[in-house]
């Protein structure tokens, strides 16, 4: 009985031995477990925050990236308007450049008329020279060749109306100007320094009917005119181009 009662207790000695190591082993086995709990929940809570930055660094660059195509379709815009304005601009100094070219055209073709204007009259210079002698009174004023004779000369005093029959020869040489430059008309220009416009123009009036009558041109191409000679008294003959045909020929050239 003792024996049985002695084994009891060793077995129940021993077997709470072995719970009590079992017991411990499970509480060492608890506290690693929380140990390893507190480190995952320490990662856990680190990923957590790392993925809240992430994410607000996420909508930061979606923002920017937004804000880019904004600024790059603002760009196109203004660069399409650019090439818009770029092209327009083109065209209209295009037809600058075009209105330029015609205006350019039309003053050639101006000074090309005058030019030829101005040859004839120095060619019609050169004639009279050589007909009326390196004495007359002979010039070029305004395109015009400009030939200056005394009342005297022509009338034979400042208040007579009919030409001198001496004069003729003279007026015959200019006549003969007329009909080597047919291109050319005359104005007769009766100069007054008294004021007596009537009497200047009657004289003008008195070769110019000669000039037409004897000399035999025609009167399309003579005009006549009396004006202040501004102390100075005679007779111009102002021998010029056809100022209807000029105008044509420079409307011409304008228009061409």
């Amino acid at each position: 009985m003792k024996r049985t009662l002695l084994l009891l207790t060793l077995f129940l000695v021993t077997y709470s031995t072995v719970q009590a190591q079992k017991k411990s082993e499970l509480f060492a086995q608890i506290e690693a477990l929380k140990s390893e709990l507190d480190s995952v929940n320490g990662l856990v809570t680190t990923a957590r925050k790392n993925e809240k930055v992430s994410t607000a660094r996420a909508e930061s660059f979606e923002g920017q990236v937004i804000e880019l195509q904004d600024a790059n379709a603002t760009l196109l815009k203004n660069l399409t308007s650019f090439a818009e304005v770029s092209n327009k601009n083109s065209e209209n100094i295009n037809n600058v450049l075009a209105s330029l070219e015609e205006k350019e055209s039309q003053l050639k073709g101006i000074n090309d008329a005058i030019a030829s204007n101005d040859s004839t009259a120095i060619v019609a210079l050169t004639n009279a020279k050589q007909t009326l002698g390196e004495n007359a009174k002979v010039g070029v004023a305004n395109g015009a060749l400009v030939i200056s004779e005394s009342l005297d000369m022509l009338f034979g005093g400042s208040a007579n109306t009919t030409v001198n029959p001496t004069a003729e020869p003279w007026i015959g040489k200019v006549a003969q100007l007329l009909k080597v430059n047919p291109s050319m008309s005359l104005t007769v220009e009766g100069l007054s320094m008294t004021g007596e416009l009537g009497l200047a123009t009657q004289q003008a009036a008195a070769i110019a009917s000669l000039i037409q009558s004897k000399f035999e041109i025609d009167a399309g191409r003579i005009m006549v005119q009396g004006k202040d000679g501004n102390f100075k008294e005679g007779i111009n003959f102002k021998i010029h181009p056809k100022y209807n045909e000029f105008y044509a020929m420079v409307k011409g050239n304008v228009k061409n």
